[in-house]
């Protein structure tokens, strides 16, 4: 069986000027010093060969992908609703009531809203398309920090909650957080659906091997 590589970016830094929590509202695209950690990201990426893009709907996850695309040969760019944000109730609400919960989006939050194993199911599902459609090729995927921090606790073995969310580096990985234009890459080697990939984080310019 071939390899597949999987990668996942964050996008780049927001440009929010009256400090809300944006999560799936409309609009807030890159910033200036996103777009420069979007370029970074290209850079870092150059010599990869990609047989596909995808993006979360988001605006600053697209522009994450086209400043990515623009330096790369003609290559497939689909969205996908699976790398979307998190479907939350604060919306809308000023980033300091999320910062008083201790960006815990989730602890007694019902339906309809997303709780972290909704967040995972999407994404594992992403993970099982893209493997399907692309056996054995690379393929890159612009989304969100929770959507890769659970993608992470999953591959390794920890169990996704919001509490284990808040700090990575307490089971074993090097980072707190996914970084802006981070750069997180999982590498299938068998075609079962229950593989539990190894994972490498990067950001542009500096890469800290996680397995």
């Amino acid at each position: 069986m071939h390899m597949t590589t999987i990668t996942f970016v964050r996008h780049g830094h927001v440009y929010n000027p009256h400090n809300f929590f944006y999560g799936r509202l409309p609009g807030y695209p890159l910033s200036d010093e996103g777009r420069r950690q979007a370029q970074a990201a290209a850079e870092t990426l150059r010599a990869e060969s990609l047989a596909a893009v995808y993006s979360s709907p988001q605006v600053r996850a697209q522009q994450t992908a086209q400043i990515i695309l623009a330096s790369r040969p003609p290559t497939l760019f689909e969205i996908s609703d699976l790398l979307d944000e998190v479907f939350t109730p604060f919306d809308g609400r000023p980033v300091s009531e999320v910062i008083a919960r201790d960006w815990d989006l989730y602890s007694h939050v019902g339906p309809p809203y997303e709780q972290p194993i909704d967040v995972l199911n999407r994404i594992l599902e992403f993970t099982m398309e893209a493997r399907a459609k692309h056996t054995g090729q690379h393929v890159l995927a612009v989304t969100h920090g929770d959507c890769i921090v659970f993608m992470l606790l999953w591959a390794a073995g920890v169990p996704v909650t919001p509490q284990n969310k808040k700090d990575l580096r307490n089971w074993g990985l090097p980072i707190q957080h996914p970084a802006p234009a981070s750069i997180t890459t999982f590498v299938y080697r068998t075609d079962a659906s229950d593989e539990a990939p190894t994972y490498t984080y990067a950001e542009p310019l500096q890469s800290l091997s996680l397995a």
